[in-house]
């Protein structure tokens, strides 16, 4: 069997800003260990750019988690649309722990 292959996002996933404070959001910050545990592969994606994805996880000591950080793409390539993807679903971030 494969492992699962899971992309995160950042802002308002895993972190929220409120203000210039950024809180972690711990019941995703929980799941990204427990799916990290299981043998998930995971990968942390922001629109602010691969750099920043790389400092979220570092200042919530998830670095070693992610098997890469990515910036979140503006379009992608592909005969088939997400929704038509076979294994492929949405989860929000308060049921991240279904992911």
């Amino acid at each position: 069997m494969k492992p699962r292959t899971i992309y995160i996002d950042v802002d308002d996933t895993l972190v929220r800003s409120v203000g210039a404070k950024r809180v972690p959001m711990p019941g995703v910050v929980a799941a990204v260990r427990a799916l990290h545990a299981q043998g998930a592969l995971l990968y942390l994606w922001s629109s602010g750019g691969a750099d920043y994805a790389r400092q979220s996880a570092a200042e919530l000591a998830l670095s070693d988690c992610f098997i890469a950080f990515l910036p979140k793409p503006d379009s992608y390539i592909d005969d088939q649309s997400v929704d038509e993807w076979r294994y492929c679903r949405h989860v929000l971030p308060s049921n991240a722990a279904d992911a």
